[in-house]
């Protein structure tokens, strides 16, 4: 008796490049999935969001919205191109007004961004903290806010850096715990409690 040979589900996942892919490759890619971020040459893709991080973005973005002057414009999950081979998505971005060039438009150049945020989930934790901190810097992007989730509580930190032009590094300006004050890149005035988060 001969076996059946059996069909088991297959995805075509594509074959990296031996030097990684590159920026074009990320945006001609066939089937990517949304959200697919390109970090030092390879592919990296998002897992299901938390509701902490979709509401925590929610809050920001209208924070941001409100307080923003007409110089700039305030983007969820955009894609920024920092070089050749990393073109991350922060979830918020800051971005000069006249790189939105229209409804088409699908990448930020670095030069444009002001400020990158990044709302921590359990499974980007070293890459929100650590790689995409430092790209954000090298890449000359003034302004960095990584926001996270602490203790049991689940209430919202917000720590603010803005970038040290003699060390090329982010210098942390401000923990901010309840309401998010600061005036750069412009001023903002955020409510940030637990409260508010529970209220979207």
């Amino acid at each position: 008796m001969t076996a059946e040979p059996t069909t088991a589900h297959s995805s075509r996942w594509p074959v990296p490049p031996q030097d990684g892919y590159t920026v074009d490759d990320l945006f001609t890619l066939p089937d990517l999935p949304p959200h697919t971020e390109l970090i030092d040459g390879s592919l990296v893709f998002v897992s299901p969001q938390r509701d902490f991080h979709s509401t925590m973005i929610d809050l920001l973005m209208t924070g941001l919205r409100s307080a923003a002057p007409p110089e700039v414009r305030v983007r969820r999950e955009m894609t920024v191109v920092l070089d050749r081979r990393n073109a991350p998505e922060p979830d918020v971005s800051v971005v000069r007004t006249e790189a939105v060039t229209g409804l088409d438009v699908t990448r930020y150049q670095a030069d444009d961004v002001l400020l990158a945020v990044e709302v921590v989930s359990p499974d980007s934790e070293a890459r929100d903290r650590e790689a995409k901190p430092h790209k954000y810097a090298t890449a000359g992007i003034p302004h960095f806010w990584l926001v996270e989730m602490t203790g049991t509580d689940q209430h919202p930190v917000v720590r603010v850096y803005e970038l040290d032009p003699v060390t090329k590094a982010y210098a942390l300006t401000g923990i901010h715990h309840d309401r998010l004050k600061t005036g750069v890149p412009f001023p903002v005035d955020v409510d940030i409690s637990a409260e508010a988060l529970a209220a979207l």
